[in-house]
């Protein structure tokens, strides 16, 4: 009874990132062709649309958001914890937004900077 109440609640609040798998993720992406697409849409370079300085995706709530528009939009045909998979991935690889569970820890240590703060990188 305790695992179905956690469950919706994890559902409800969008919290279960942690849950997810980046591994699957990548999976997922490749299996998607998700890398195709965006090479089609920056004209080669796939990862340029996670990496370019005026990019739509500023949090973890808009990441969630896109990935779901591209499954819904595309036909993906993905499950919602798999959308969480691909999430989850994109966010370790790329975005690193800091989640409620990390911003409470940062307000701990102040010397910490923010993941998301760094744009300079480059992969």
């Amino acid at each position: 009874m305790r695992a179905l109440l956690l469950f919706f609640t994890c559902m409800t609040a969008g919290l279960c990132l942690a849950a997810s798998d980046p591994a699957e993720g990548r999976k997922l992406v490749a299996e998607k062709h998700c890398e195709e697409c965006h090479a089609n849409k920056t004209m080669g370079d796939a990862k340029a649309i996670y990496l370019r300085k005026d990019r739509k995706v500023t949090s973890l709530a808009k990441l969630k958001a896109q990935v779901a528009l591209c499954n819904s939009e595309l036909n993906l045909q993905m499950f919602p914890d798999e959308e969480e998979h691909v999430v989850a991935f994109l966010d370790r690889e790329y975005y690193r937004f800091v989640t409620p569970a990390q911003a409470g820890a940062q307000s701990t240590s102040p010397a910490s900077p923010s993941p998301s703060a760094d744009t300079s990188r480059k992969r």
